[in-house]
């Protein structure tokens, strides 16, 4: 699929989600670059849902002009409360993505349906707070990352994205959205089938009720990096909306 960009070249800004890093979207980043459209894959902190929002809303006001804004996983999350009151956004794409409404949290949505094998690799860690307290952080278990997060993934890819997994706090996974952008903005979203982190029931209920325009592939949670050409051109597509 080749697509133009619009008169009015977007940034397609890129937020990764829990247990990934913005490596995550190297697979992605060739395909609208070619095209014309520039292209940032931004640090997604993965410490809570208001501050991380906070953040790749600041990365938006540093960009000039309009922007597409990208979210994996977890990252659906945070584009749905950073997008809020952005002018600059012209559309948001969900890859194998939360959705959530005002008031729903990533591990609520998770539990909405069956099928989320997710908890049971997880294992917890504590790290230091600001106030000298400390809150708890997730890591899937490396020896099971691979079938849990990247089952069509190149195992020695896979191995290495288990090695440089980023943490996500699980309050994080706990906060609710405080916005739902999706409800004024035009949506599109990209359900992974072979999913085991967010069940594709979840996914399809999302989508739907966000009116997305959505595409399903066969693929594992790791879609951006096992299907990249499939996320290229919907943002492509999504650009030109």
């Amino acid at each position: 699929m080749t697509t133009e960009p619009a008169s009015a070249t977007p940034t397609i800004v890129l937020v990764h989600g829990a247990f990934a890093d913005s490596s995550s979207w190297n697979g992605v980043v060739g395909k609208p670059r070619a095209q014309g459209y520039s292209v940032i894959a931004a640090a997604n902190p993965l410490r809570g849902l208001d501050s991380d929002a906070a953040y790749i809303g600041s990365v938006l006001d540093g960009i000039e002009g309009p922007c597409v804004l990208v979210g994996h996983s977890y990252g659906g999350s945070v584009i749905t409360v950073a997008a809020a009151g952005k002018a600059s956004v012209t559309a948001l794409v969900y890859i194998a993505a939360f959705i959530p409404a005002e008031g729903e949290s990533a591990l609520q949505l998770t539990d909405k349906f069956p099928g989320s094998t997710l908890a049971p690799t997880t294992r917890p860690a504590r790290y230091p707070l600001s106030d000298a307290s400390q809150g708890t952080e997730l890591y899937i278990r490396q020896e099971e990352y691979p079938a849990q997060f990247a089952a069509d993934v190149p195992v020695a890819t896979a191995e290495l994205m288990a090695a440089t997994q980023r943490p996500v706090a699980l309050a994080a996974l706990q906060e609710p959205a405080t916005a739902a952008a999706w409800r004024t903005m035009s949506t599109f979203a990209l359900l992974a089938t072979e999913d085991k982190n967010i069940p594709l029931q979840a996914q399809r209920f999302m989508a739907e009720r966000a009116t997305a325009h959505t595409v399903e592939v066969s693929a594992s949670h790791a879609v951006s990096v096992s299907h990249p050409g499939e996320v290229s051109d919907l943002i492509a597509l999504a650009a030109t909306k």
